[in-house]
């Protein structure tokens, strides 16, 4: 059985019921898609009311997993994600209460009003799927996926990820404004009811296992590897940018062009999944220096730069059929 047949039509029937409630934001459902397939997070910056969380909300109906929401505040504490130990009088034991971390897919709204050291506790999380509470390490279920939203325009109350945890996101994407004729249909599918509250899960629990484990067996030449370890390379050895991109974030490019090479229903990377894949996996993992930052996309520019100078590796050198 190859591997697209079992990501892609899985795909195809998630992001159908997704769109029964979200209009159009292909590309960021495509991206949504790709980072529970790839076992990794996601991280959405946009202003309010863009339909970060409704997005997030669609993804849980849409699939039979458990889910729960963090809203993070300014006073919320590490064990109020994690879970805690409490004393029960009646048995007069400590017994453990699980924190909402313990689900299969994980909204942790508006991450970026808590303080560092709450940001800190989903750090484990994220790496290693468990979480260590007194001193005990609790395993945390499979699919696990962590979709994060904080809004990038208010500066009061708000603490900014560090970078250590930035990178832990294997993507970072927003939202953006729908056009005219999207808002007109947003008006028009909400104008009566929430279609969110009829939406029904069309996959299971091991449905997207089966997809996460599919999804490295999609082939990528050396020669794409190298032209991954190059684009990363660049990051570097570029003006404005203090710190380049680590090999963790090699790693994620390859996973996420594995990602896009199964949306199209293929079984091997191209260039082009490389390059749609670069903006979003390697952008937010760049530290600028002070002036780059207030610029506007600077990071974008900064990638489409680089992928605009690095030779890509032509059909001939990969062995590709013209066929």
């Amino acid at each position: 059985m190859s591997n697209n047949s079992v990501i892609y039509p899985l795909y195809k029937k998630i992001k159908d019921n997704i769109s029964l409630v979200i209009v159009g934001k292909d590309d960021v459902i495509d991206l949504l898609l790709i980072s529970l397939f790839c076992r990794g997070h996601m991280l959405l910056e946009d202003v309010p009311g863009t339909g970060k969380t409704m997005l997030v909300k669609t993804l849980a109906a849409s699939v039979d997993c458990s889910n729960k929401r963090i809203q993070f505040t300014p006073d919320l504490l590490p064990s109020d994600i994690t879970g805690i130990n409490y004393f029960n009088m009646k048995k007069t034991e400590f017994e453990f209460v699980p924190g909402p971390v313990f689900a299969n897919i994980v909204l942790a709204d508006e991450i970026n009003r808590a303080t560092p050291k709450t940001q800190a506790g989903l750090l484990e999380c994220m790496e290693e799927q468990q979480t260590t509470i007194d001193g005990k390490t609790y395993k945390l279920s499979s699919p696990f996926m962590v979709i994060a939203t904080q809004n990038p325009v208010e500066n009061m109350g708000v603490y900014p990820l560090p970078e250590a945890q930035l990178d832990r996101f294997l993507i970072k994407t927003s939202m953006e404004y729908p056009s005219h004729a999207e808002s007109i249909d947003i008006l028009d599918r909400f104008n009566t009811e929430n279609p969110l509250d009829t939406l029904q899960p069309v996959a299971g629990k091991q449905d997207i296992i089966d997809a996460q484990e599919a999804l490295p067996n999609i082939y990528i030449h050396r020669d794409l590897m190298n032209y991954i370890v190059t684009i990363v390379e660049a990051t570097r050895d570029t003006d404005n940018v203090v710190l380049g991109v680590s090999p963790r974030g090699a790693l994620n490019l390859m996973r996420v062009a594995k990602g896009y090479a199964a949306l199209a229903n293929r079984d091997f990377v191209m260039p082009d999944d490389i390059k749609k894949a670069a903006r979003p996996v390697l952008s937010h993992r760049l530290m600028l220096t002070s002036s780059a930052k207030i610029k506007k996309d600077f990071a974008f520019s900064v990638i489409d730069d680089i992928i605009n100078r690095v030779p890509v590796p032509t059909e001939a050198v990969l062995g590709w059929s013209a066929k």
